[in-house]
């Protein structure tokens, strides 16, 4: 907990103080999610400045790692992989990022986890061709054609997905010695002929024509045997769709500012606007290049405030009968328990955690008392471990688990009338059937399989959000009348 406070208020001082001389400035990003930084928000911004709203993301430099302005945490685990072989057993593996400032639990900046895997238990093995069949008759009553025969693949046939190599059709040209006749078919029509005019004023005249020509060539009749000829016109012609205005290009009204500053704490952005409109394009003429609008930061210099958070519940008490003076162990006597929490990071001007800092149960006290036990189902398969050494191998196991006795799981609170639930406290010594000399727990492990080499992990950047240094740095004066208090929460 002193720890946990220490580096709240080192944090707190560091978005209180101003940037020294020569401090290091970089990229802030107005969102951080997933390890992305998302809408710049400006460049060469101190990133004390930029943490000051603990949402943000910085980069130091343009390609560097996106960090968080919040303290260093554990990302979600990444979907599953693909799995490493495509029939039979393989492994799948996922992932799991350090992101924000400082460093996570075990140290490393990326941690893995594999597991078995299998899309098809089988592997597909190929078949074989039967015999050609025979050839079909041609297929053109004259001139030249084709005729094809066919084999099916099933000496033998193919099994799990296979299949045979090759074709299953063959085809050969066949001659009928007869001459076919060609009828005549037009060509492609040419482009349209250009207009008298290019653009007019508004209230232009008569539109102009336009002519276009096509050939009979495409192919041109035959001769012997006679081909029929082409049918229509060989030339066409219209009226110019509609000669355009001549276009007058738009051109920008002045810039001006269309909202204040976007937050009340840390870095926000100040908008401003314009129009195209001086003068507005007209017919055909080019919008405006660019952009219509345009933003850059402004800085609030105030922090903005950290809500509390609860930690994880602690572990229960023992669980006992107060003012009772005799032994509850293993008997239908309902003693009490507590376990707390903690509300942590909150700062000054932060919300403090709802709901209460304790938890209060009824409970049979079961340490250690002697119970019938019963085996387990065998659990599924684990993680295989290591997930990035060598012969990484998945276990699983099955527990001896007791069998409680038939006491009342419903009792009356202390100094009410109201009935409130009991649960059992304590590990209880089961007794089972000892299955290969064990009486508590057996475990079965396997090697797994097609496991691929680990990733290179990626290259980190080794330069810190925030410098214990800088923290340290005689040239950092506290802003006056700021101190940071770590408050006790309401219960």
């Amino acid at each position: 907990m002193e720890g946990a406070v220490t580096s709240g208020l080192l944090l707190a001082l560091c978005w209180a103080l101003a940037p020294p001389a020569g401090a290091q400035e970089g990229l802030c990003y107005e969102q951080f999610g997933a390890g992305k930084c998302k809408e710049l928000l400006g460049e060469d911004i101190p990133q004390a400045d930029c943490c000051l709203n603990p949402t943000y993301g910085y980069r130091a430099r343009a390609g560097a790692p996106c960090q968080s302005c919040r303290q260093a945490e554990w990302s979600d685990w990444t979907a599953w992989g693909p799995c490493s072989v495509s029939c039979r057993e393989g492994v799948q593996r996922r992932s799991q990022t350090c992101l924000g400032q400082g460093q996570c639990s075990n140290g490393p900046r990326k941690r893995w986890e594999i597991q078995a895997c299998s899309l098809k238990d089988c592997c597909p093995a190929m078949g074989g061709w039967s015999a050609w069949g025979p050839w079909s008759s041609c297929s053109v009553t004259c001139a030249k054609g084709v005729r094809k025969r066919i084999r099916s693949c099933t000496e033998p046939a193919p099994i799990c997905g296979g299949s045979c190599l090759g074709p299953d059709t063959d085809t050969q040209s066949c001659d009928t010695n007869q001459i076919c006749p060609t009828h005549g078919n037009w060509g492609s029509w040419g482009q349209w002929g250009l207009c008298s005019a290019t653009c007019s004023p508004e209230g232009a005249g008569q539109k102009p024509q336009q002519r276009r020509r096509r050939v009979c060539n495409n192919p041109p009749p035959s001769d012997v045997p006679p081909g029929l000829p082409c049918s229509g016109s060989d030339t066409e012609a219209q009226a110019c769709p509609g000669v355009p205005f001549c276009p007058v290009d738009g051109g920008w009204s002045n810039w001006e500012t269309s909202s204040l500053c976007s937050v009340t704490c840390g870095l926000g952005r100040v908008t401003q606007k314009r129009l195209c409109n001086n003068p507005a394009p007209q017919h055909g003429g080019k919008v405006c290049l660019g952009l219509n609008t345009r933003s850059h930061f402004c800085n609030t210099k105030i922090p903005c405030p950290v809500d509390g958070q609860w930690s994880e519940w602690g572990e229960w008490s023992i669980c006992t009968r107060p003012g009772y003076t005799g032994n509850i162990s293993c008997r239908e006597i309902a003693g009490q328990q507590r376990r707390t929490r903690v509300c942590k990071g909150r700062s000054p001007d932060g919300k403090r955690c709802e709901d209460s800092y304790i938890h209060i149960r009824s409970c049979y006290n079961m340490y250690r008392c002697n119970l019938e036990g019963q085996w387990s189902d065998w659990s599924s398969w684990g993680l295989c471990v290591p997930p990035c050494g060598k012969n990484p191998v998945k276990s699983r196991k099955r527990v001896c688990q007791p069998t409680y006795p038939k006491f009342s799981m419903v009792t009356q609170r202390v100094g009410t009338t109201g009935l409130v639930n009991v649960s059992f406290w304590g590990k209880p010594s089961p007794q089972c059937q000892p299955i290969d000399g064990k009486t508590l727990e057996v475990e079965e492990k396997e090697s797994c399989l097609n496991v691929p080499p680990c990733p290179e992990e990626e290259e980190e950047y080794d330069q810190p959000l925030l410098s214990l240094t800088r923290l340290a740095s005689p040239d950092l004066r506290a802003t006056a009348g700021f101190e940071f208090v770590e408050e006790p929460d309401d219960v």
